[in-house]
């Protein structure tokens, strides 16, 4: 699948938190390799960025390393089309912001996309990151965010994150209420100008949010976050029923 101008080869695989509403489950194992209906976490977002045509992969690590370490040398094997590096955070996880700028070095792209990995569509449902660089090639955005629709979401325990109004603009009140679905495309410098070590990547949303430089695309499929046990059982159980 070809895709638009200027979207990077590339994603940062935000893979390094802790995981701790996930317990116990992630007593004895990282987030990204807690299992959804017979797949690891990681796997799913690895498949929905490749259906278009991403082929490396940046991985921050921190909880258990040694079994990501493992686990994505395995990945690496089984698809050798596809090219792995990884961030360790050795001393305390970066959060997201801090994950994406310790890996700078090794991401080349500009614009930046960054998935989380504890968030995905079924496979082959959608295909939503060309649209994000598309959106972000028209211009007038800093930061393409991946929505989801409320009423296609499982596992997200509020009503909303945002709206998005008609011309794609992501706003306070004005539009459709939607939930940031864990995939940003942003303007390198962005992440490049924050001086701390340890951030959120939120506080940029919020800071675009506010010059009217945050946009956003529609995801076109269910969504799955898999944020505690609960949201868990719910994603094993709808994805245990045949679509049709």
């Amino acid at each position: 699948m070809s895709q638009p101008a200027r979207f990077p080869p590339e994603v940062m695989l935000l893979a390094a938190g802790l995981g701790a509403r996930l317990r116990p489950l992630t007593d004895t194992r990282p987030k990204p390799l807690v299992e959804v209906a017979g797949k690891a976490l990681l796997d799913r977002v690895v498949e929905n960025a490749a259906a278009e045509g991403i082929t490396r992969f940046v991985v921050n690590i921190h909880h258990f390393p040694e079994q990501m370490r493992a686990h994505i040398a395995q990945l690496a094997a089984r698809s050798p089309a596809l090219h792995f590096e990884i961030s360790a955070e050795i001393d305390a996880p970066l959060e997201t912001g801090g994950g994406v700028k310790q890996a700078l070095p090794l991401l080349a792209g500009d614009p930046l996309l960054a998935m989380n990995t504890d968030a995905f569509w079924p496979a082959g449902t959608d295909a939503p990151l060309g649209r994000l660089g598309a959106r972000y090639a028209a211009g007038g955005a800093d930061i393409v965010l991946l929505c989801a629709q409320p009423r296609r979401a499982s596992g997200f325990r509020r009503s909303h994150d945002f709206c998005l109004d008609p011309r794609g603009q992501v706003t306070f009140d004005s539009g459709q209420p939607v939930i940031y679905a864990g995939a940003a495309l942003l303007r390198r410098a962005l992440v490049e100008a924050v001086p701390e070590r340890r951030f959120s990547l939120y506080p940029l949303f919020e800071a675009a949010l506010e010059r009217g430089t945050l946009a956003g695309v529609v995801l076109d499929a269910p969504w799955f976050h898999i944020g505690d046990p609960a949201a868990l059982a719910d994603a094993e159980a709808l994805l245990a029923v045949p679509a049709g």
